[in-house]
């Protein structure tokens, strides 16, 4: 005999009931989080990663906490030393210890509020101590004692910080305008002396090079000089082996004459040369023979009048 279709809604009924209480009896936590269960309203227990069980209606998971190292990003508007405000950008990274899942869950209403309100205030605290040069060079120090401020205040609430960073220094654009200026001078300023100072470079090598040049010429010119006398010497010397009736006149004129020409050819091969006026007549080459008789007497004679003295 069938039993009665109201029978079988009761079954049907229960079936679903009993299910239903299976499916909530169980409970699955996922790695680096933490489940938070409370038995009619009261803290029960920390339920850990992996399969668990409950009670049903009885036991609830009132939260799910994050295990997991986080990230609290800040901006915060501050006034150095010397007046000028200025923009940071401060990020703290805290986690919640597994042991201190109940204390983190119902110390704080608002974790992140509270935290960035440290964060604020240590900041404030900091910065104007300091000039805004000195923002960018001690940001490690700033964010160092932010961390421990935190650190030491975020500890009794199950939280702990784990780093605190200073991700950006932005001051008002025209203080940002006036230091780039200001950098761009200094290193102009550094072009120009290093510009400078290879330009003085430049001069004493050529200086150097100049006076090499002009030593070696002068050299040059003294080294011909004596070749010079030392064919003087040797042509009057065959002049008075071959022709014994050559005096000595007649020979300094036949010398004078043969550097006059030599000196006319080199003046008209030199293409540099517009115009020059020389004497250009018998007489002047004796002219020339007694100045340099008279000059060479001279100069004897000063020689031997220095010596006696």
């Amino acid at each position: 005999m069938n039993p009665p279709s109201s029978d079988l809604i009761l079954y049907g009924v229960i079936g679903i009931f009993g299910l239903l209480l299976i499916i909530k009896s169980f409970i699955i936590v996922r790695e680096q989080t933490a489940v938070v269960i409370e038995r009619l309203g009261k803290f029960q227990r920390v339920a850990p990663p992996g399969f668990g069980l409950i009670i049903p209606f009885i036991d609830r998971k009132a939260a799910l906490v994050n295990l997991r190292v986080q990230q609290l990003d800040v901006t915060i508007e501050t006034k150095s030393f010397d007046d000028v405000f200025v923009n940071l950008q401060v990020s703290v990274q805290y986690q919640i210890g597994r042991a201190n899942v109940q204390t983190a869950y119902y110390s704080l209403d608002n974790p992140k509020g509270q935290i960035a309100s440290y964060i604020f205030d240590d900041v404030r605290a900091e910065v104007p101590k300091l000039e805004l040069d000195n923002v960018f060079a001690k940001k490690e120090d700033i964010a160092m004692a932010v961390q421990e401020n935190i650190s030491e205040s975020m500890e009794i609430f199950g939280y702990t910080i784990i780093k605190a960073l200073i991700t950006d220094i932005d001051p008002d654009h025209k203080v940002k305008e006036s230091m780039n200026r200001i950098n761009a001078a200094k290193r102009e300023k550094e072009a120009a002396l290093q510009e400078a100072e290879a330009k003085k470079i430049r001069i004493i090598k050529e200086a150097e090079a100049e006076a090499e040049a002009k030593r070696l010429a002068g050299e040059g010119i003294a080294q011909q000089r004596l070749e010079i006398v030392r064919g003087f010497k040797e042509s009057v010397e065959d002049f008075q082996k071959s022709l014994q009736t050559v005096t000595h006149e007649e020979v300094m004129q036949f010398v004078l004459m043969t550097q006059y020409f030599d000196t006319i050819k080199d003046i008209g091969a030199n293409s540099k040369n517009s115009s020059i006026l020389i004497p250009h007549s018998p007489g002047a080459m004796k002219d020339y023979q007694q100045e340099i008789i008279q000059g060479t007497f001279l100069g004897q004679k000063l020689n031997d009048n220095t010596k006696d003295a």
